[in-house]
């Protein structure tokens, strides 16, 4: 009961930050506030940033419960590196490809890439847990080198730098909405919250208890690459916040998805946000795309993590 109402409270105090934090985003720009500012780019962007954030939090807890890794998430398995190569595959193959098609072709990527590492991770005995994200970031290098060199040999390296580094400058009215589809995959993660927490409990005890353990793991990766799919087509790649954010809450509530999800996307919804709200103000009226303040503000979180893990 008091883990429960410390819960509550905090995360009313979570809430209020939130509610700050996107005030201030509305506030920032280069133009003077209006309605047509409002409706046409900084709502389109704070939700933008808003169901990011909840989607790749909601993403790294998904995959840390079904790999049993704390230090997993879509940057560290692969996930965003295959869905880059995927979106490069549809630009090549269908040139006039509308972003559903990329984005198919982004998920389809993603989840089969999600297989091989889930694969590679469970046949891997590993004495260190640090080591299967080092796993993971190789083989999301490997991924990468295979992008970077498909996109020179069809002469589309540069373009494919610009547009994969994650920026929320170019978000919109009318070339976003793609980002909804984030909003059924929380509500689905939710009300399978009780199943992906077994997952984390171990195939044997998970099966011992009814979970049809297969089918539960397929579920999840498909959310995960939906999700990965529709940020990367329309933001580009964010790394780090699937990672730090579910670490932070499982410390201090633990690992039961029924009690701490809405926790975790409230801070991964935060976390970005802040990041966002940093690049900005740097060097304002212009701004560093967010890739680049979340990956620095996440590698950092990531590194400190680690040391903490290996102390205790």
């Amino acid at each position: 009961m008091n883990i429960n109402k410390n819960v509550l409270i905090q995360g009313s105090l979570f809430s209020i930050l939130f509610l700050i934090l996107c005030i201030i985003s509305l506030a920032i720009g280069a133009q003077d506030m209006s309605w047509l500012t409002l409706t046409a780019s900084r709502f389109p962007r704070l939700a933008s940033l808003v169901l990011t954030g909840v989607g790749l939090s909601v993403c790294g807890v998904i995959l840390q419960h079904i790999v049993r890794n704390k230090f997993v998430e879509p940057a560290t398995s692969g996930g965003l590196d295959a869905a880059k190569l995927g979106i490069l595959v549809a630009l090549t193959m269908i040139p006039t490809s509308s972003n559903i098609i990329r984005m198919l072709f982004a998920l389809l990527f993603c989840f089969a890439s999600s297989l091989i590492f889930v694969g590679m991770v469970s046949r891997i005995r590993l004495k260190s847990t640090v080591l299967i994200p080092v796993i993971g970031l190789m083989y999301g290098g490997v991924l990468s080198a295979i992008a970077e060199y498909y996109a020179y040999h069809n002469n589309i390296l540069q373009s494919m730098q610009g547009w994969m580094l994650g920026d929320f400058s170019k978000i919109v009215q009318g070339n976003y909405e793609i980002i909804y589809l984030i909003l059924p995959i929380v509500v689905l993660t939710y009300l399978y919250a009780q199943r992906f927490t077994m997952l984390g409990m171990g195939e044997g005890i998970a099966k011992s208890l009814g979970l049809n353990y297969t089918a539960t793991v397929v579920l999840g990766l498909i959310l995960v690459a939906v999700t990965v799919a529709s940020t990367v087509i329309t933001v580009g790649a964010i790394p780090f916040v699937g990672l730090v954010i579910p670490n932070l809450v499982a410390m201090h509530y633990g690992d039961n998805l029924g009690r701490t999800l809405p926790l975790v996307a409230l801070g991964g919804a935060s976390l970005l946000l802040i990041c966002d709200i940093i690049g900005r103000l740097l060097i304002h009226p212009f701004e560093v795309p967010i890739g680049l303040t979340a990956g620095s503000i996440g590698g950092i979180l990531f590194f400190i993590l680690i040391l903490w893990r290996n102390r205790a």
